[in-house]
């Protein structure tokens, strides 16, 4: 093989790499800018009439209640499971009385929102990809267009809005569950003093370190919501392809909710210290 063939072989080769990451990016964007599109008109809908507060309920229903059992079994022992670590780490310098305040903070801040999120992301997330994913490969979502219904209206707006608003409740249960869990293992278990106990919690755990967590519940709850309808409703092919988007939008929540977890961490921080909370 001649220089001129290998060079030619060697251009040819680069030429189709950057092809093909140039449609990577092309359609990533292409993809970033239909979700966009698609979850700014599913806010929207929600909010013209006829309002569909039936179909809202249903929703709220099947991701808050039925989440519920579950949250509650997760909570309790992730109380648990983390006061132990705790415990095990202070009793090293003397500091067992701190584990109460500590684990009430570390819960109602990060782990509360961000394990709710998970576990209801794969377990209603989930179920919304499915759903919305087997109406579209039957065409049960192309019948509701041609009868002059708006499938994101009607499918699609009331699950988001549900997420949304019960994701914080469901946070809120799973800190209470997990403190109490905390104080059953401290106090009855590991024989750390009660009185102690609850006076350290509430000396110094604030309302606004809740109200973190609960903001944080909200927002897992839009992403899985919206990303999970998303890849139901614009599944393509059979059975096969209903399972992959289901898939896709599980593991792409989860991930999502890890990564904004990070960055919201840090804007409410930089918010507290430009405020009176940061004091």
């Amino acid at each position: 093989m001649s220089i001129t063939q290998i060079r030619t072989k060697v251009n040819d080769t680069l030429d189709e790499l950057f092809k093909s990451v140039a449609d990577l990016v092309v359609e990533f964007i292409y993809q970033i800018g239909l979700f966009m599109t698609f979850s700014w008109e599913a806010i929207v809908a929600f909010f013209k009439r006829p309002y569909r507060t039936k179909d809202l309920i249903q929703h709220m229903e099947f991701v808050g209640n039925k989440s519920v059992f579950i949250i509650v079994l997760t909570g309790a022992f992730t109380g648990m499971a983390v006061s132990f670590q705790i415990y095990l780490g202070f009793k090293m310098i003397n500091a067992t009385n701190l584990v109460g305040p500590t684990v009430a903070m570390g819960i109602a801040r990060e782990l509360g929102p961000v394990l709710s999120g998970l576990i209801v992301a794969a377990r209603a997330g989930g179920a919304m990809a499915a759903n919305l994913g087997s109406m579209r490969v039957s065409e049960q979502i192309d019948a509701i267009e041609v009868m002059g219904v708006d499938p994101v209206r009607y499918l699609v707006s009331p699950r988001i809005v549900a997420a949304v608003i019960t994701m914080p409740f469901l946070t809120g249960i799973f800190d209470f569950v997990a403190l109490v869990g905390s104080y059953f293992l401290c106090v009855e278990v590991l024989g750390l003093d009660k009185a102690t106990f609850w006076e350290k919690t509430t000396l110094w755990l604030e309302p606004f370190h809740i109200n973190e967590g609960l903001i944080k519940a909200a927002v897992f709850g839009f992403i899985f919501a919206t990303v999970c309808t998303y890849r139901g409703f614009y599944t393509k092919g059979g059975a096969r392809d209903v399972g992959e988007a289901t898939n896709k939008g599980v593991v792409l929540s989860m991930v999502l909710i890890i990564i904004v977890d990070f960055f919201m961490m840090n804007l409410i921080d930089f918010y507290y210290k430009i405020t009176s909370y940061g004091n």
